[in-house]
């Protein structure tokens, strides 16, 4: 059973319905889901998973603090355990968007591997966005390192 973590930070809510819809789909695809945010998360939860979801909502064209405390924290501990290691990106925002390239060029410092295009979620999650991130979420469970 593929093990998949999704770390998140969320301000409003819909960064965490982003998360959970994420985790919905890993688990309908037979995983073993850990759920987090970013300031519950440790390094031994990266190390310890098959793949994983990083998601922020836009602060200012870069990712959360949550998101960015919890990489900051893993980053050392982790050098080394995580290369390869299947990744998504997902964001959520009122209009920019562009936070995004701020977690996916942390993800290439720890030299994970992007297995699908940055899910870009403007507002609350909903309809066939929510439909996306659950397939995102079962693509990430039958990933391979």
């Amino acid at each position: 059973m593929a093990k998949v973590l999704v770390v998140y930070c969320s301000m409003s809510g819909n960064t965490k319905a982003a998360a959970e819809a994420i985790a919905v789909g890993a688990r309908g695809a037979g995983a073993k889901v850990t759920l987090k945010s970013g300031v519950e998360a440790q390094p031994k939860d990266l190390t310890d998973c098959d793949a994983v979801a990083l998601g922020s909502y836009d602060a200012f064209s870069y990712m959360g603090g949550g998101l960015k405390d919890f990489l900051d924290r893993a980053y050392y501990p982790t050098q080394g355990q995580v290369t390869d290691k299947p990744y998504a990106a997902f964001l959520t925002h009122g209009g920019g968007g562009k936070a995004i390239a701020s977690i996916e060029s942390v993800a290439q410092s720890f030299k994970l591997k992007k297995i699908a295009d940055a899910a870009l979620i403007k507002g609350k999650p909903e309809g066939a966005t929510l439909t996306a991130l659950k397939a995102l979420g079962a693509k990430l469970a039958g990933a391979k390192k």
